[in-house]
């Protein structure tokens, strides 16, 4: 059995759900981001970062940057959380823009999460509403998918977590549920 070890930032919960499924099926111990201290990741030969995405960016992913020469050797996996349903174009522009430098090469992988704007924050609140009102301005019959999920959403409380957005990263460490 793999010794491994999920290390996580979860704001609103969703990236939370996913570790906790993760962690039933793996066995393996989980972590915030903010309480990973590297002498102890450095234990375990599996590392799996688990982040939400928030303006393109994937959080806790600074700790892998941060650590990532001290982690050669290990094998490291992402799994990310989005609102947005997938779309393999989004998808690259996530990796591009997130797994630079030594990042780049790590497997990625992609879990819906869910809205709720009664949970947001003031700030991100304010900045879905900006985006809502500027896509609004659009033609629908010409919105991407994540410009569709995003309208849809205005008002809605939605969950789209599913334990089969697993599937892909189980099947990469090799570990059936």
């Amino acid at each position: 059995m793999k010794k491994g070890i999920i290390i996580y930032q979860s704001k609103y919960g969703a990236t939370q759900k996913y570790v906790q499924w993760l962690q039933r099926t793996t066995g393996f111990p989980c972590v915030k981001t903010r309480d990973a201290a590297l002498n102890d990741v450095l234990q375990y030969d599996t590392i799996v970062l688990c982040g939400g995405i928030y303006a393109s960016g994937i959080a806790g992913l600074s700790f892998l940057k941060k650590n990532i020469n001290r982690l050669k050797g290990k094998e490291i996996a992402i799994f990310c959380v989005g609102a947005s349903p997938y779309d393999e174009s989004v998808f690259e522009n996530i990796k591009v823009h997130n797994l630079t430098g030594n990042l780049k090469g790590i497997p990625l992988f992609y879990g819906r999460g869910a809205w709720d704007e009664s949970k947001m924050t003031f700030l991100d609140r304010t900045l879905c509403k900006m985006l809502q009102r500027s896509v609004a301005k659009k033609d629908p019959d010409t919105y991407e998918p994540w410009m569709k999920a995003l309208m849809s959403a205005v008002g809605q409380s939605c969950d789209w977590t599913d334990e089969k957005y697993l599937l892909p990263l189980l099947d990469y460490l090799r570990i059936k549920s």
